[in-house]
Order: structure tokens, then C-alpha cells, then sequence
């Protein structure tokens, strides 16, 4: 399978793409320059796989939530290139790719969404992929859904900006914390992998990010009740 990934909802940018050989990625810290650098990125990721990018078969791009710029950047790319070549699109939750990329079977997710919030949701590896427990939501981090269960993973930002409220609002229930933890396009390009194969896919015209805030900034009285 031949799948192209891209991934852009945070400040750090990846292409990953799958081929018989495996999977070649590359990354880097954009900042916001993820539209300057997202197109030579995935020049140059083909040209290290030796594969024309006529002979991709889908693309799946990091749907959200995360930064509006960004998803509307890997969604954008993603359906150009797919009316181009004629393939479908697959979108792929950004928590989910979290819990792919830490290698763990049962993995809380809290994202750092800024504005005091957390982007929170939690899943446990089964036979056929990953199963939502834990819906995405966006909540203040002393108001995250509650865990079932002991053995959990935590990753993401959150777990960085908001480390004591979160730890102490899941005590007993983590057992191990990466709080550096992004959603990377290799996830994505593993989690496309397997929804390509169950037919889980969209036309370059229904894809979509996937945005849980409709309000993206802060009133100055806003900021300064945070402070």
C-alpha cells in the first residue's frame, strides 16, 4: 500500500509515506512555515523511497483537533494533490495518531489546546486497530472526562502545561507519562494503512479537518483572568 501522510496540527510538520519497503519520514519544527515547507518535504521523502508520486494510492492527512492553521494546511494539501491524482483522502484523528506513535496498548491523550484547555480523549489497542474510550473532547484540564480502569499511558502537551491538575485528576490510574508526545505523519501513514484497507476513505471533496473550538483567541480581560 501506498500511502501518503501528512501532519500539521501542531507546531512541528511530518510527511511519512508507505511503500512494500516500509515507511520513510521526515520531520522538523515549522513554527509557521508548515506551508512554505510541506510540498518540497514530500518531494523529498518520494525521492528517498525512489517512488513517483503517480504511484501513490491515497493520502491521509492528520484530520484535528489542533491548530486551525495547520489542519487547514494538511487538509488543504491533501485534497489538491488527491483531485490531481485522481485518489481518495483519509483522515486521521489526531489523538488516535498520539496513541499509535507512543507504542502503548491503553493511552490517555491530553493535548495542550492554549486558551487554559486540553484536547483529551483515550484508547486501547484491540485486534482491529484502536478503540475509542474516551471521546476527543476539549475541557479545562481539572474537568477531563473520568478513566475506567487502572494502566493507563498518559501523552501530549497536556500532560506538560497542565502536568499537576492532570495527574492528580487521574491518581492512581497512570502508570507512565510522555508528556513530549506529538501526533506524527508515520502514525498517520499506519493508521491510513489500515483504514485504506477497510474501505474507510472520502473523495478529495468531503475530506475535512475536524475542529472541536469554534473560538481560536482571547479577549484581552480573557488573558488576564488566566494570568
Amino acid at each position: 500500500m501506498r500511502i501518503l501522510a501528512l501532519e500539521t496540527s501542531t507546531e512541528y510538520l511530518s510527511v511519512a509515506l508507505t511503500s512494500e519497503q516500509g515507511v520513510v519520514a521526515r520531520d522538523c519544527l515549522a513554527g509557521q512555515r508548515h506551508s512554505e515547507l510541506i510540498l518540497p518535504m514530500v518531494e523529498a521523502v518520494l525521492a528517498e523511497s525512489g517512488m513517483a508520486l503517480s504511484e501513490i494510492q491515497a493520502i491521509a492527512f492528520g484530520a484535528g483537533p489542533g491548530s486551525f492553521t495547520g489542519l487547514r494546511i494538511a487538509c488543504g494539501v491533501a485534497q489538491g494533490l488527491a483531485f490531481g491524482l485522481g485518489v481518495p483522502v483519509i483522515p486521521i484523528p489526531t489523538l488516535e495518531a498520539v496513541a499509535e506513535g507512543v507504542g502503548k496498548d491503553r493511552v490517555m491523550i491530553a493535548l495542550d489546546a492554549r486558551m487554559g484547555e486540553v484536547y483529551c480523549g483515550a484508547f486501547e489497542r484491540s485486534t482491529g486497530g484502536w478503540k475509542t474510550l474516551m471521546e476527543t473532547c476539549l475541557c479545562k484540564p481539572d474537568q477531563a472526562p473520568a478513566l475506567a480502569g487502572t494502566g493507563w499511558f498518559a501523552a501530549g502537551s497536556g500532560f506538560a502545561v497542565h502536568a499537576d491538575v492532570l495527574t492528580e485528576r487521574y491518581a492512581g490510574q497512570i502508570v507512565g507519562v510522555d508528556a513530549e508526545a506529538i501526533p506524527h505523519a508515520r502514525a498517520v501513514a499506519l493508521l491510513g494503512k489500515v483504514r485504506y484497507a477497510k474501505g474507510l476513505t472520502v473523495s478529495p471533496a468531503e475530506a475535512a479537518p475536524l475542529y472541536i473550538r469554534n473560538k481560536v483567541a482571547l479577549t484581552v480581560d480573557e488573558q488576564a483572568a488566566l494570568r
